[in-house]
């Protein structure tokens, strides 16, 4: 077992670096260090067919349970449970993007404000947090910021502090709910929680961070959003929010089929539908309402993602099989002495910092085991770790511009605009911001569960 624990960390910590480096793709790294685990950890290490089987986990498909869950499952090797949910949601999100949707949203707000640049400042990071409450957060930044420097051009303002904001508030929306940011949805089917779970415990505190937050950015950037020769603006030059439809039967179809996600989500703990029946009836209603475009939308979906989680999941397996994440959870229970207080600070803050610099995606992959043996061992609350792990890498990923996917898309927008944010005026405007989150988030922990 010693050398299958040597080759499992030699190969996740490969993993890592190579996903940190970003010169190779990271599906292609994650799927490669996959098969290495499967056939030197798991084949020539263990000698064990059962650990791969287990792994792939092909037999979830059959199982009742994987479709329709009325207890609690335990999830081994890849979660395909997540996977599907996450596809589902992709092609949902290119049929409302086809259809106009995001564009319409944005150009609506913008004229419901007079195109005033402080009221339309604000209602951004607020639709910036909402949206990513339902919707990848990477898919609402890519269209929030395209729709941010069309208005800067139009309005003659910096789009920077608009952009910058709006990937923090997306990162902090998407920490209150399970289908909000990848982290969760791996935290909440690994253990069973559901979407109302999250809404009503880290969906508390990132209302109140929003609050916090939207102060703070508009302290922060008031001077610097300031619309030039004045404020006042020929509205007959702006471009109509109905000009953003493409196609208006498309567009309605796409709203009433996120209204049904959005209910099925809300509800699933009571129907006992998992996100992964949610996820597949949502992509089939959606390319069945966009027949013609069934071509079209499938080559749309982001497979790349979808194959990093499969090779990402079986490098966490090896580490679980092989006994190494109870290692470092009898470990951080030792750190903590048994406190509950120190063991909750421990994970929010090392989860945080970790995905400031690494994908948070792998890390809540890796943590979620630990965080079960640990209170298994240490008698501690399961669902108290997961909020604290849940809000610690959703909340973390903001402070630097490769910490979450949204911060790489939307930096990368604004740089193909003219528009270059470097790691100094990022971190100096998002890193106090990220810290002060996660201060309120430690109080609200301590006073709430513990």
């Amino acid at each position: 077992m010693a050398a299958a624990q040597i080759f499992a960390v030699i190969i996740f910590v490969a993993m890592f670096l190579l996903i940190v480096m970003d010169k190779i793709e990271r599906h292609i790294v994650t799927l490669g260090c996959g098969l290495l685990t499967l056939i030197v950890v798991f084949g020539i290490c263990m000698k064990s067919g059962s650990a791969v089987w287990d792994t792939l986990a092909i037999k979830d498909f059959a199982a009742t349970s994987f479709w329709y869950q009325v207890t609690e499952s335990e999830s081994k090797g890849i979660n395909w449970a997540t996977i599907l949910f996450i596809a589902g949601m992709m092609v949902m999100v290119e049929g409302m993007a086809k259809a106009g949707f995001f564009r319409w949203l944005c150009m609506k707000i913008a004229y419901l404000v007079k195109c005033k640049t402080i009221p339309i400042f604000i209602t951004f990071m607020v639709m910036s947090a909402v949206l990513s409450m339902f919707i990848d957060s990477i898919t609402v930044i890519m269209f929030l910021a395209a729709v941010t420097i069309e208005l800067a051009q139009l309005l003659k303002f910096n789009p920077v502090p608009m952009i910058l904001s709006e990937i923090f508030c997306a990162n902090l929306g998407g920490s209150a709910t399970m289908c909000g940011d990848p982290p969760n949805i791996i935290v909440g089917t690994s253990i069973g929680l559901s979407f109302f779970d999250f809404l009503m415990n880290t969906g508390l505190v990132a209302g109140i961070s929003l609050i916090v937050s939207v102060i703070f950015f508009y302290f922060v950037f008031r001077k610097e959003i300031v619309t030039e020769g004045g404020s006042d603006v020929d509205m007959s030059k702006f471009p109509k929010p109905s000009e953003a439809i493409t196609n208006k039967k498309d567009f309605i179809i796409s709203s009433i089929i996120f209204g049904i996600a959005v209910i099925l989500l809300v509800t699933h703990a009571t129907t006992h539908l998992t996100v992964a029946t949610i996820g597949l009836f949502i992509a089939v209603i959606t390319l069945i309402a966009n027949a013609k475009h069934i071509p079209e939308l499938l080559k749309k979906v982001d497979y790349k993602t979808l194959l990093f989680f499969v090779g990402l999941f079986v490098v966490v397996a090896g580490l679980e099989e092989t006994g190494i994440l109870k290692l470092i959870a009898d470990f951080i229970g030792k750190i903590s002495g048994g406190n509950v207080y120190v063991m909750v600070a421990i994970i929010l803050w090392l989860s945080a910092i970790a995905s400031a610099f690494v994908d948070n995606i792998p890390f809540a992959a890796t943590m979620v085991p630990i965080i079960e043996s640990l209170a298994a061992t240490a008698g501690v609350d399961l669902h108290t770790l997961a909020w604290s792990l849940s809000i610690g890498t959703d909340i973390g990923g903001s402070a630097t511009p490769i910490g979450a996917s949204a911060n790489v898309v939307g930096t990368s927008v604004a740089a193909k605009n003219g528009h270059p944010i470097g790691w100094g005026k990022y971190c100096r405007k998002l890193a106090p911001a990220t810290v002060i989150v996660l201060a309120i988030s430690t109080v609200y922990i301590f006073v709430r569960y513990l």
